[in-house]
């Protein structure tokens, strides 16, 4: 297939319902492969979420706003179909698993046959691989600070 553009472009989807620190280590390993991440926060209404679309895309939006190498946007559209509108060759995922590897893997596939967009995985480093957006909601809900697992400077409306 013939590349969509000469740019490494690549999304990284996710809720990111915060955004965390391991989100923040895919993010800056991905910038030394690539060109570009837009980071894109699906919009997905069975989950429950803390914080709403809109917060979230202002937080991001805030965050990387002196970096012109990441974009950051909210979607409701299968991630392959952003990807082309991105004119993305890849998406960005992070597995800390096996269990991440093995859902990830079906999903790229799938991605692969169906649009010829290529997935970049990168592993979690061991130091983050007890960080997710669950157990930092989980301790918003019940008020502790959360400062050690999300990024510095990221405000949480």
């Amino acid at each position: 297939m013939t590349p969509i553009s000469s740019k490494r472009i690549a999304v990284f989807p996710g809720t990111f319902d915060p955004f965390t620190i391991g989100h923040m280590s895919i993010v800056n390993r991905g910038l030394e492969l690539l060109d570009e991440v837009v980071i894109a926060i699906g919009i997905n209404d069975s989950k429950r979420t803390y914080f709403t679309v809109e917060q979230r895309l202002d937080m991001l939006q805030e965050f990387f706003q002196d970096n012109p190498r990441v974009h950051v946007v909210a979607y409701d559209s299968l991630t392959m179909d952003l990807a082309k509108k991105y004119n993305a060759r890849f998406i960005l995922r992070g597995i800390r698993s096996v269990n991440d590897f093995e859902y990830e893997k079906t999903i790229a596939d799938v991605n692969r046959k169906l649009s010829g967009v290529e997935t970049i995985i990168l592993f979690t480093e061991p130091e983050l691989t007890h960080i997710s957006s669950t157990i930092v909601r989980e301790l918003l809900r019940f008020g502790h600070s959360v400062e050690e697992f999300v990024p510095k400077g990221l405000k949480l409306v």
